[in-house]
C-alpha cells in the first residue's frame, strides 16, 4: 500500500522542477517589418509571405494566435516561445484564386505578450488576370 502512495508522489515531485518555464504575465517587445510586398502575381499563384519576429524584451515571447484577414490567407506561427534577442517566422500564404485582380493587401493579427498584445502584417500584391 505505502509503494502506491510513494510512487505518485515521487513523480509528482519530478514534474514540478525545471529551469525552461514561461510564466504568464511577463510582457515582452518583438520587432517585425509589417508589409510583405508580392508584387505582381497572376491570378491563381499562392502567395507565400514570411515575416521575421525578433524578440527584443526581456522574456520569451510566446505567439498564441495569428490569424488571417479571410479565409484566403492562412497562417502559421512558431510553436515554441522565440527567446530574447532570438528570431522566428511567421508564414502566410493567399491563395489569390480567391481574391480579386488588381491591387490586394490582406491582413494577419499577430497575437502575443506584448503590448500592445495584437500586431497586424499585411501582405501585399497586385494580381492579375490569367
Amino acid at each position: 500500500m505505502r509503494r502506491l502512495i510513494v510512487i505518485p508522489l515521487f513523480l509528482g515531485f519530478l514534474s514540478c522542477g525545471g529551469s525552461d518555464t514561461v510564466e504568464v504575465g511577463n510582457k515582452t517587445s518583438m520587432v517585425v517589418n509589417p508589409v510583405f510586398d508580392a508584387g505582381t502575381v497572376v491570378k491563381g499563384e499562392i502567395i507565400s509571405g514570411t515575416f521575421t519576429v525578433e524578440n527584443t524584451g526581456k522574456f520569451p515571447l510566446v505567439i498564441a494566435d495569428v490569424k488571417g484577414s479571410c479565409t484566403c490567407t492562412v497562417a502559421q506561427k512558431p510553436e515554441d516561445p522565440i527567446m530574447p534577442g532570438q528570431k522566428g517566422v511567421i508564414k502566410a500564404d493567399v491563395d489569390t484564386e480567391r481574391t480579386s485582380t488588381g491591387a490586394i493587401a490582406k491582413s494577419v493579427r499577430i497575437v502575443a505578450n506584448t503590448d500592445p498584445s495584437i500586431t497586424e502584417v499585411v501582405i501585399k500584391a497586385t494580381v492579375k488576370s490569367k
